[in-house]
């Protein structure tokens, strides 16, 4: 008789939630009316304390609920509006706050080749395969490594003349654009500084076309690449008087640059 009279109790209070009525007002109702004509004053008691501890049990359930969706759908928010990658060309690790998605080698059209793509790649280390037929013919289009084309240079550049370039895929997250600024070295307000280095592409003289990348100014290489191969190759970038304005240009000045993040 009692497990029946709370059930019916409970219906009619889900009844009046729907309604947009007030649970107490209705538990009220019910027990100062309808029940107590019913049921002594003890039982009316004793089936108050169970609708209330039911009640607490629902009120403690709903609210971890919504803390529960509400923290997830901050990480949705978080991966999916506020992330940003890019790669540092020049070394084999990201800066600091940023995350290290892939190190690898630069790859690219040969210098060459009036065919050639311009753009360079950050190639995997561990390189996966489809269907494939080994041996080249001719009808394809090709990849090379990349090499600094430094000599002469000051500092570290000297150095690394030559070598073969690595390169690093980084994400930020709490960030929602990555820009390369030429002629930069440091960051606007509200932008937040990644790396800073030298521009460089292709020589001028060059049959491929390539593409102006922001490298590294503490320039890294690949272990045992020191070997004049050639392929796709990196040169500073000079600034030309004329079109280009000087001042605040100046002719034959090497092109700095800095990579920086939008904070949200």
């Amino acid at each position: 008789m009692m497990n029946f009279l709370l059930f019916l109790l409970i219906l009619a209070v889900v009844q009046s939630d729907e309604k947009n009525g007030s649970c107490k007002d209705m538990l009220q109702g019910y027990l100062t009316g309808q029940l107590s004509s019913a049921l002594g004053v003890y039982q009316v008691e004793a089936l108050r304390r169970e609708f209330k501890s039911f009640t607490d049990v629902i009120e403690k359930s709903m609210k971890a609920f919504e803390k529960n969706v509400e923290k997830k759908l901050r990480n949705i928010q978080s991966t999916s509006n506020g992330s940003a990658v890019y790669t540092r060309w020049g070394k084999k690790s990201c800066p600091r706050g940023a995350q290290l998605v892939m190190s690898g080698y630069v790859g690219g059209s040969h210098n060459t080749h009036t065919g050639a793509a311009v753009e360079a790649l950050c190639l995997p280390r561990n390189p996966e395969w489809g269907n494939y037929r080994d041996g080249t013919d001719g009808n394809k289009a090709y990849i090379y490594g990349a090499e600094y084309e430094t000599h002469g240079l000051f500092g570290k550049w000297h150095s690394v003349n030559e070598h073969d370039v690595p390169c690093a895929v980084c994400l930020v997250r709490s960030r929602s654009v990555v820009n390369m600024f030429p002629g930069r070295k440091t960051c606007d307000n509200g932008w937040k500084l990644e790396y800073q280095g030298y521009l460089m592409a292709g020589y001028h003289g060059h049959n491929a076309g390539t593409t102006y990348k922001c490298v590294d100014s503490d320039p890294e290489s690949l272990q045992g690449g020191h070997t004049s191969i050639d392929g796709y190759l990196f040169y500073m970038v000079e600034a030309r008087c004329g079109c280009l304005k000087c001042p605040p240009y100046v002719e034959g000045r090497e092109f700095v640059c800095a990579v920086c993040s939008l904070e949200k």
